[in-house]
């Protein structure tokens, strides 16, 4: 197919990436110095958080937020990172039902590595061990999710007819 200027037009499904950037990058050592005096194995918590916008037709920024947090017992911070790694993408003449997915599990399927090397350096350059954080299903995370989101709403439906 053609448009009216003789140039090539598809309806083929278009998903790349145009752009990846650092969105945020903190580092909190609220105990410093005393903190690398410690020699207990701190506890590390990981918690990840996906958001997408729409942009422009057919783009869409993506940011991947993962926040690690590494206490000794329960109320004392050796440090805090946080990395919000984004990206813009394009993505054309997808049905809308796959377009959820492809914002929530193959974006940040992208996204991770970068978001991933972000906290292992952060963390290295804050004075500690490095944090290598392991892999992520993507998939599993958002098909969880869409559970959870059923569970609520429907929940929340008996709650109404009571």
């Amino acid at each position: 197919m053609s448009d009216t200027n003789g140039t090539q037009t598809s309806d083929q499904p278009i998903f790349s990436v145009e752009k990846l950037y650092v969105r945020d990058l903190s580092i909190e050592v609220p105990n410093a110095p005393q903190c690398f005096l410690e020699r207990e194995t701190p506890n590390i918590d990981v918690q990840l958080a996906t958001a997408a916008t729409r942009l422009d037709e057919g783009f869409f920024d993506v940011t991947l937020t993962v926040t690690v947090t590494a206490k000794i017992g329960q109320d004392k911070t050796l440090f805090l990172i946080e990395a919000a790694q984004a990206g813009i993408f394009q993505i054309r003449n997808v049905p809308e039902e796959n377009l959820e997915p492809l914002l929530f599990v193959a974006c940040p399927n992208l996204l991770y590595p970068y978001a991933r090397e972000a906290i292992t350096s952060s963390s290295l350059r804050a004075g500690f061990q490095p944090v290598i954080l392991a892999p992520v299903n993507f998939e599993a995370l958002y098909a969880q999710q869409k559970r959870q989101a059923e569970i609520a709403q429907s929940s929340e439906g008996e709650a109404r007819l009571q």
